[in-house]
């Protein structure tokens, strides 16, 4: 008898199940996490470092979060720039890439040299991006970068040399890609007008980014300094983030850049990285939806607790926005972040959906302990106020996940570069086959 799906896939499910015990008791590291939820030490970097606790004598002790890049507290470059009134993501690409702060003129030149690079090669944006369109610019921006490597004439030597211009030339033309790719999806599957500006090679990259997304070209100041400082701030996140550690294991295996950095935005567009802040915009819809004053401590909170207690938004019983795996009492992109919101609200009229997210970032942490019974330090993350400021931007939701790949692209280049040049062994983790052994069956026996 023919075989359904349906009892294809019972076949499969009972496939693919481990007991859960097992991994106790063969001290697994899930999710190369610890007992504590330390992350497991499996490298060294120069690149980026977030600190959230201190450990004293086996004890996770709660810290306030620092996120420094090649040493410089994240929040200093964002300070200098509000104090000096200029965009800083191009300062930081300089910094991620090569290690130490450019002078004035070096920085110059770099911006000049990335604005240069914006433009995709001849032909590129016809057949590689209007040619095969996408409804997911993320699906699409992978696509992209992979098609890269055909137009490049040495694409799979690895010297530092080539991987330099390589890791310039996408971190200049992501911006590009994200945003004739979401152009292609608008007209192709939404059936509105395709537009396409060309790159401005004077602008910074926020600015360039959004004179290119907005089909009049026009922003304001606040819109770009907004985005400027949420480039900043998604560029690098350490070694241990998801994307980064896939591109060190990618890259390990001595293959070449464009694959690398492809399979880091795969690993981004999963919910549980980079596409977490569409779950946070998601939730505060159904907060909208469901709370007649949002900016009642009352009412808000009460939705709060129906949430924990999964019965509201996706029974999840998860306040998205809320908790990290590293940062305790403050996540500093989270900080630097909500600053701006709060300028953008005001300005915007939005007034009361900002007190909203505050009265979340407020009211969590004790209910969540109340709720589940436990005692747990807990801070708003990035991806709290990250949907909110793009939105106040304008940007389209399709953008929030490609926005952070355009920024965390200088991270990801620094950490191939590291990995290459430093790594020396391909990574190569164990995993414990616990199948019992079975005899092979002749065909006609079973």
């Amino acid at each position: 008898m023919k075989q359904t799906f349906e009892e294809l896939c019972r076949a499969a499910r009972s496939a693919y199940s481990i007991d859960a015990p097992l991994y106790q008791r063969y001290n697994v590291k899930r999710g190369l996490r610890n007992a504590d939820n330390t992350g497991v030490l499996v490298g060294l970097t120069n690149i980026g470092d977030a600190h959230g606790y201190i450990m004293n004598e086996g004890d996770k002790l709660p810290d306030r979060g620092v996120l420094r890049y090649r040493g410089i507290d994240v929040y200093d470059i964002v300070r200098a720039c509000r104090e000096e009134d200029r965009h800083g993501f191009e300062e930081i690409t300089y910094l991620l890439l090569f290690g130490v702060l450019p002078t004035k003129e070096e920085l110059r030149r770099f911006s000049s040299l990335l604005g240069s690079r914006r433009t995709l090669p001849e032909g590129f944006t016809e057949d590689m991006i209007l040619k095969a369109p996408s409804q997911n610019i993320m699906n699409k921006l992978a696509r992209a970068v992979l098609a890269s490597y055909s137009y490049d004439d040495n694409p799979d030597d690895n010297s530092l040399e080539n991987m330099l211009r390589q890791s310039i030339e996408l971190i200049a033309r992501f911006p590009t890609m994200v945003t004739y790719g979401y152009y292609a999806k608008v007209h192709y599957y939404d059936k509105k007008s395709l537009i396409i500006h060309e790159p401005d090679p004077s602008l910074s990259t926020a600015e360039n980014f959004l004179h290119m997304i907005r089909p009049d070209n026009t922003f304001t100041k606040l819109e770009a300094d907004t985005l400027d400082e949420c480039l900043i701030i998604h560029a690098e996140h350490g070694g241990g983030n998801n994307s980064s550690f896939t591109t060190h294991v990618v890259s390990s295996t001595g293959t070449d850049t464009y694959s690398a950095i492809a399979s880091a935005i795969g690993s981004l567009k999963g919910p549980l990285h980079g596409g977490a802040n569409i779950k946070v915009r998601e939730m505060i819809d159904s907060f909208k939806k469901n709370v007649k004053d949002i900016t009642s401590r009352e009412e808000v909170g009460a939705y709060i607790e129906k949430i924990l207690k999964k019965e509201a938004f996706d029974g999840a019983g998860l306040v998205y926005g809320m908790g990290h795996a590293i940062y305790t009492l403050s996540d500093p992109r989270a900080v630097i972040l909500k600053e701006k919101a709060a300028l953008l609200a005001k300005e915007k009229g939005r007034e009361d959906e900002f007190t909203l997210y505050a009265l979340i970032e407020e009211l969590t942490p004790g209910l969540f302990c109340s709720i589940k019974g436990v005692e747990k330090e807990m801070c708003a993350n990035v991806d709290l106020y990250s949907g909110f400021v793009y939105s106040m931007l304008g940007i389209p939701h399709e953008l929030y996940t490609p926005l952070f790949a355009i920024s965390r692209a200088a991270g990801w280049c620094a950490h191939r570069m590291e990995e290459v040049l430093t790594g020396g062994k391909i990574i190569r983790p164990a995993y414990k086959n616990v199948f019992h052994k079975e005899p092979y069956t002749a065909i006609t026996d079973r």
